[in-house]
């Protein structure tokens, strides 16, 4: 029993503090920057701006006029936290993974938060090179993108002790 206790106390712990860390960045964006507005850091490669995306990755489904697709991101949301909870309940413990998985959570928390108060999530950090430009992004996508990575990477190591390492 206590090892279930730990690996939820370590997936919802990572969870927040992901959550709180992107409700912090978006607050401090939308006090201090108008929307559509922002500035350099570092010139040639990187801004701070303030971009409401409706959508999903890339802008995905960005549109003022449909509505349908807040619906469909609260239920992959929904979705998501309720495989998590599925695959911290099952699996082996691993730090890597619980960690990873807790990322997840936090990343999709922070960005249904934004869903649910404004109908948009707040992105804000605008990578480029010249004429390249990935699209704007979070603290909350991060986490996301991370907690991807690291559970990918502790899925492949537990596929390998399964094989008997090889």
């Amino acid at each position: 029993m206590k090892g279930a206790v730990n690996r939820h106390i370590v997936v919802f712990s990572v969870a927040l503090v992901w959550l709180v860390l992107d409700q912090l960045t978006k607050a401090a964006v939308t006090a201090g920057i108008a929307v559509g507005s922002g500035f350099s850091v570092i010139d040639g490669c990187f801004n701070i701006v303030h971009v409401l995306n409706r959508g999903a990755a890339f802008g995905f489904l960005n549109s003022e006029e449909t509505d349908w697709q807040f619906w469909l991101f609260l239920a992959a949301a929904l979705l998501v936290a309720g495989v998590i909870v599925h695959i911290v309940r099952t699996s082996p413990y691993s730090r890597t993974l619980f960690f990873g998985l807790g990322s997840i959570l936090g990343g999709a928390a922070g960005n249904l938060v934004d869903r649910v108060r404004f109908r948009a999530v707040t992105d804000f950090l605008d990578v480029y090179w010249g004429a390249w430009h990935w699209p704007a992004f979070n603290v909350a996508d991060i986490a996301i993108c991370l907690g991807v990575l690291l559970a990918g990477i502790a899925l492949l190591r537990q596929g390998r002790e399964d094989d008997g390492g090889k």
